[in-house]
């Protein structure tokens, strides 16, 4: 990736006092991008950047995990909402069926307890009415995006749903139906996916670097807004050290709402700041907002290191890489997670 042309000290003084602070937390974010991140970052992007995601070929889990609820009491809760997938992509009888969400006002336990949330989202009954709202507003019913850094790249998420005819025909009838809808969407390039992607870096223009015929004063959000129309919007962003974090993620969802865009927040496998304070965040958020959690936290209770580890060659960034089965249960989880908000809206 090239570097950018603008000399540093002009761009720095643009950058507005909030986002120049992001902007110094993406050189410690767990997957950063290559060059043209480090021009970005400046003195703190001396580290060597994490540019490709760990690719694997998807492997199902050898055991299907428990969809027995965990009770409040144990420590570690196995995964629950979570459907195996079959072992042979065209000739395995098809997992059980995903359930269909109840549409009414989830009885959520408290942010607290986000580690005893289900895997699939609870749908409130205003998704529907946001999701309707958005389709008034021009939003694409067949269209969803995704906010992410390099563990959301198509090659390494959800693209196969794109290009593997035989993984698609093994999924469940409401799975299929899913992607038939969203063809078009997971194996998709976006100007908000990218290593090292924050939430305040979906918010700062320079971020995009001018591609996906962004303009230069649009953020990577809006850009990808204005390009995709999503009516659902992934918001898969993991590890790093932003401290306005939440402050951030509070005005990309006020933005996402406003135009009827039903969001999903996740959480992730790692706890690289130690604290857990960005899943806790993730789920503040979702009882603020009233709006869907993928629990992806809780699918890989039961994986060995709750499915993470080291990268060869990035052994300084700490146990942040999912997996090969992380991996799998990271893609298939999304899907079920998309096909249920999807069901539960339209």
């Amino acid at each position: 990736m090239r570097s950018m042309t603008v000399p540093i000290h002009r761009w720095l003084a643009a950058v507005k006092p909030g986002l120049f602070l992001a902007a110094l937390a993406f050189s410690l974010c767990a997957c950063q991008s290559g060059t043209a991140e480090a021009a970005l970052v400046q003195p703190y992007a001396t580290q060597a950047a994490a540019a490709e995601k760990i690719t694997a070929a998807p492997t199902s889990p050898t055991t299907a995990p428990n969809l027995t609820p965990t009770p409040a009491a144990q420590e570690t809760p196995t995964p629950s909402g979570i459907l195996p997938k079959p072992t042979s992509p065209v000739l395995a009888e098809p997992a059980a069926a995903t359930p269909t969400p109840t549409l009414a006002t989830p009885v959520r336990l408290s942010a607290d307890d986000w580690k005893l949330w289900p895997v699939l989202p609870q749908v409130p009954l205003s998704a529907r009415a946001l999701y309707q709202k958005g389709l008034a507003l021009g939003n694409d019913p067949h269209a969803f995006s995704i906010l992410g850094d390099c563990q959301s790249l198509p090659e390494t998420f959800l693209g196969v749903y794109d290009t593997d005819a035989a993984l698609v025909a093994s999924l469940t009838p409401e799975l299929q139906a899913a992607v038939a809808n969203f063809a078009g969407s997971f194996n998709r390039e976006s100007p908000t996916i990218k290593g090292g992607t924050t939430a305040g870096a979906v918010l700062w223009s320079a971020w995009h670097e001018n591609k996906f015929t962004c303009s230069a004063r649009e953020t990577p959000l809006d850009c990808e807004l204005r390009l995709h129309k999503p009516s659902i919007v992934i918001i898969n962003l993991g590890t790093h050290y932003e401290t306005r974090n939440i402050t951030y993620l509070r005005k990309i969802l006020d933005k996402l709402t406003a135009q009827g865009i039903v969001p999903i927040l996740a959480t992730k496998a790692d706890n690289r700041e130690l604290d857990e304070r960005l899943n806790q965040e993730m789920a503040l958020l979702a009882v603020e907002y009233d709006i869907p959690l993928w629990n992806f936290y809780s699918a890989v209770s039961d994986l060995p290191n709750n499915g993470v580890g080291v990268k060869k060659g990035e052994e300084f960034l700490g146990e942040i890489y999912l997996s090969d089965d992380g991996l799998e249960r990271h893609r298939f989880t999304a899907l079920q997670a998309l096909a249920a908000v999807w069901e539960a809206v339209r």
